[in-house]
């Protein structure tokens, strides 16, 4: 990394926290409202409290159950479901206006339909946290399907290759990368759609547990709950980077001496399905 960039964000979340000590400080004198915004100290202790109690870790299991089965469910039927609208262009204009419609719309609002049909358990957490993954992943999907090099679709059908060896051997090596940045995608919006879930009605989580913290005013527990998950999200996300430039790098093209080149690909990023 760049010497002149590690210096800019070392600045930066230096200048964040005595930006954030200032405002605690005109607090404590009432200035601002008192405890509102409170001293980095007291939220570093309520984060050793919440890692200390077994209450803690029950509401993080019961949370990371609901996002793994959610996610892990909307990708997968996201996939399948990219993947033939990628290789028909009937079902693809068929499903587009619909999943347009769907995805743009915020899923709050099938919360109370989720409730009826699950119940307010765990259950109607992980179809919301599904529900939520699913449209990013097949948009991605669905596009990456879309932008794949016409010469190697040519190639593919040239050799007589069936249905399944086109999309065994052609499209999903050319799919890899728009995949994962969907799953990317999925991965945060999953967590929100759970954590809210959890904030209108559950008995357990994260979401839950932060609810409560408000309702009691308690102020430097609840910060140090949305640190902790801030702090996951930035993890998973890390994660999900490191592969896919795991998989860049294992995919990009090299020269008769095994060394690694360079290459560029025409085409851009656009919207699946504008009618």
């Amino acid at each position: 990394m760049n010497n002149s960039i590690r210096r800019i964000r070392l600045a930066t979340a230096f200048g964040l926290v005595f930006a954030w000590e200032i405002i605690a400080t005109l607090g404590t004198f009432g200035i601002l409202y008192n405890d509102v915004v409170p001293h980095i100290w007291k939220i570093a202790y309520a984060i050793y409290e919440e890692l200390i109690t077994a209450g803690f870790y029950r509401d993080l299991g019961i949370t990371f159950a609901e996002h793994i089965v959610g996610f892990i469910v909307g990708s997968v039927i996201a996939i399948f479901v990219g993947i033939w609208m990628g290789t028909s262009p009937l079902v693809r204009g068929a499903l587009e206006p619909y999943l347009n419609a769907i995805g743009s719309t915020p899923k709050i609002i099938f919360l109370p339909i989720l409730f009826l049909m699950f119940g307010t358990g765990i259950e109607s957490k992980m179809a919301k946290g599904s529900m939520s993954a699913f449209f990013p992943v097949v948009f991605t999907t669905t596009l990456g399907m879309v932008l794949i090099n016409p010469v190697l679709i040519r190639v593919g059908h040239s050799f007589n290759l069936n249905k399944w060896q086109m999309i065994s051997k052609i499209y999903m090596p050319a799919m890899v990368n728009p995949v994962i940045t969907g799953l990317r995608l999925g991965m945060a919006i999953t967590v929100i759609g759970v954590l809210v879930a959890e904030l209108k009605f559950a008995d357990g989580g994260l979401g839950y547990r932060l609810g409560i913290y408000y309702e009691q005013f308690r102020i430097a527990p609840m910060y140090a709950i949305i640190l902790i998950i801030f702090a996951i999200a930035a993890a998973a996300n890390v994660g999900m980077t490191r592969l896919q430039d795991r998989v860049n790098r294992h995919m990009m093209p090299t020269d008769r001496k095994g060394n690694k080149t360079t290459a560029t690909a025409s085409g851009g990023l656009g919207v699946v399905g504008t009618n």
